[in-house]
């Protein structure tokens, strides 16, 4: 297939358009910054440089493309944010920049349209011990700072079901793409952790694959949740990601000193409990985890 990859150059754009080559496709890879053209091309994605949330330039530059596919991969998440306003441009994008690439994707002939979602459209709350699977309610007001977040979770998966060949995936919290980033603030002990409740995690690699899967074998108008096997705490995962590198256990700090400076992240890791259930992507992808928990993905990651 030709695969329009939006967000080429993140997180997980990087090995997803990786393992899209070795799958045999050709990748097509949207940036809105000419500066990462040269490093798309070395990879052997044919670089599109556009802005999603331009729709007039991103058709421009899309004009006279064939594809197949499109993948959603955008966020404006850099690094993890510590405020509710910090998701401001990633809900544009899953809003907007989702409208955007779909009337890309009819320009370019692509039926196939594959957006990134997250579990954490469940609920920013604690669900218990019950594992949430892809028929649970998703996307619903809470009520709370959490809210906008939630709705732009819910309409990027909605308008990705509009389109002839629309998928959903719900990943889980990534890890194993920021290692290198992450090191000298682990080393200086400047990444603080506190209690919290239990999430699910992936390795970026493993979403990666599950992507490719999903864009091979996936069924329309069908979110998958897409997790390793055992949720964990933030606390846990960066304690023994610093482990693996060498790094002191970062400090902990009380819940509440940790929400003045960081009230997203608390939300977040803290006064949310969730896991889920990924037998639909094991059984309908034929998808498993490289990294079956945490402990063997920072290991791969302190490596690599």
């Amino acid at each position: 297939m030709r695969v329009l990859v939006a967000g080429a150059g993140g997180a997980i754009g990087v090995p997803l358009t990786r393992r899209l080559r070795e799958h045999g496709h050709e990748v097509y890879g949207l940036t809105r910054d000419p500066g990462r053209s040269r490093a798309l091309a070395d990879r052997g994605v044919r670089p599109v440089v556009a802005d999603a949330m331009d729709r007039s330039a991103l058709l421009r530059a899309v004009d006279g493309l064939a594809a197949d596919a499109v993948v959603h991969e955008l966020t404006a998440l850099a690094r993890t944010p510590t405020r509710h306003a910090g998701m401001a441009q990633t809900n544009r994008l899953r809003v907007e920049g989702t409208a955007n690439l779909l009337a890309a994707a009819e320009v370019v002939g692509a039926r196939r349209f594959l957006t990134q979602s997250i579990v954490l459209g469940y609920g920013y709350r604690d669900h218990g011990d019950r594992v949430l699977t892809e028929t649970d309610p998703f996307g619903e007001p809470q009520g709370t700072k959490v809210d906008p977040h939630l709705a732009a979770m819910r309409a990027t998966e909605q308008q990705a079901f509009t389109a002839p060949h629309g998928i959903a995936l719900r990943y889980g919290l990534f890890y194993g793409g920021d290692t290198a980033r992450l090191r000298p603030r682990l080393m200086k002990r400047r990444l603080p952790v506190t209690d919290g409740g239990v999430l699910p995690w992936v390795h970026v690699e493993d979403a990666a694959a599950a992507t490719v899967a999903a864009l091979e074998h996936g069924r329309a108008g069908q979110a998958y949740n897409v997790a390793d096997d055992e949720p964990a705490t933030l606390a846990e995962v960066f304690t023994a990601l610093a482990g693996a590198l060498g790094a002191p256990p970062p400090r902990r700090l009380p819940a509440w000193l940790l929400r003045l400076a960081a009230p997203y992240v608390v939300t977040t890791a803290v006064e949310t409990n969730l896991r889920v259930a990924t037998a639909k992507a094991r059984t309908e992808l034929d998808w498993r985890p490289a990294y079956p928990s945490y402990r063997e993905g920072v290991a791969a990651a302190a490596r690599g």
